[in-house]
Order: structure tokens, then sequence, then C-alpha cells
């Protein structure tokens, strides 16, 4: 069995002190009606700064991330989540869950530091209030690509994303496996200088 799915089962056993994803805004019944691509939207988001996101080379893989297309927050091209290949660290958080609130600029310094070496790309999970989301990604400085995911479709088990709450925090590796998933809160950077070293074999950023 994989990695990614031994830890999940293992972590989703025990209390996760997150955000419950039915903590979110209701989603309207057949789809989220939510529109993640406005010219308001598209302004704020070059104002923020924020990286056009960009489909993967790939294919969905067995063990991969999940076998679905996202739209770009704030406008840009859909990405088939499946066709990413890392090394990439996936953060998938909301505008209405606190813990994710805190933990994003950790994740854009760790971007920084990490740049040219591993991918980081955030997931704005069950979220109906785009400009919400781009608002706090612009105060938190966040210039990662981001995609949206209002209608839920990253939920579930393995190769789903989102099984009890928010934060998530999801390695992939060069071949687009998930090799580690795990609802956490990421307070300092270490953590996931570390969660790399261990599961992605790469070293921290030089000194």
């Amino acid at each position: 069995m994989r990695i990614g799915r031994l830890l999940l089962g293992v972590l989703l056993a025990a209390t996760l002190a997150g955000c419950a994803s039915d903590q979110g805004p209701g989603l309207i019944a057949g789809g989220s009606g939510v529109d993640v691509d406005t010219p308001q939207l598209r302004a704020l988001k070059k104002q923020a700064g924020i990286a056009d996101c960009s489909p993967g080379q790939g294919v969905a893989v067995d063990g991969g991330l999940p076998d679905v297309t996202l739209p770009c927050l704030g406008g840009g091209p859909d990405v088939p989540l499946g066709t990413l290949r890392g090394p990439m660290v996936v953060n998938v958080w909301a505008s209405w869950c606190p813990p994710c609130r805190e933990e994003l600029p950790v994740y854009q310094r760790f971007a920084e530091e990490y740049a040219g070496r591993v991918a980081v790309v955030g997931i704005d999970f069950q979220d109906t209030q785009p400009r919400a989301a781009l608002e706090l990604a612009r105060d938190a400085g966040v210039t990662y690509p981001l995609l949206a995911d209002p209608e839920s479709l990253t939920e579930g088990p393995p190769p789903g994303l989102v099984a009890r709450g928010l934060p998530m925090v999801a390695l992939v590796d060069a071949e687009g496996e998930v090799v580690h998933l795990e609802a956490r809160e990421v307070t300092d950077v270490r953590e996931l200088q570390e969660l790399v070293s261990t599961y992605l074999d790469i070293d921290g950023p030089a000194s």
C-alpha cells in the first residue's frame, strides 16, 4: 500500500485540530454557483501578483492527485489536477478556515526559499467567496498559483485530498504520486522543510 494512503488512514483515526469542511458556507445544490473568474477577480489577482495556473504535462496516475479539473482562482487556464508533477507541496485551504489564514504566509516563505526546486500550489476548497479568498491571499503576500474547488471535487478518501477537515498539506513526487497527505496547520517554515526532506528527499535551502 502506498505511503500516502497509509498515513492518511492513521491520521483520520486521530482527532484533528483543524477546520471541519462543513464549517464553510453551504453550496448550492447541483453545483457551487460560484464564478471564480470575473473582471473584478482578475484585477484583484493581478494586484496581488499571484502567479497564473499551469496545467501539467503528465496523466493521472494511481496514488496521485485526484483526476479532476479545477479552475484557476481569479482567472487563468483550468488545470487537470492529475497532470501535475512534483516535487510539489499542495496546500488545501479556505478563507473561512482560521488556521488556514494563519499559515498562508508560511507557505509563501517556503515557496520563496525553494523557488525552482519545489513548486507550491494552493487549492481554495469549498469556498463560496472567491473575492474574500483572493483578498486574504493578497494580504498574506501569497504569489504562488491558486486553484479553486468550490464544488468540493477534491473531497473524499484517497485519491481525494480532504476527508476530515482543513488545512491539508500534500506532497507530490516527480512521478505524480502523493507521497504524504496530512491534516495539519503549518506554523513554521521548518515544518515544511522537514516534510520535503523526509518525503521528497530534498534538503533545505542554502544558508
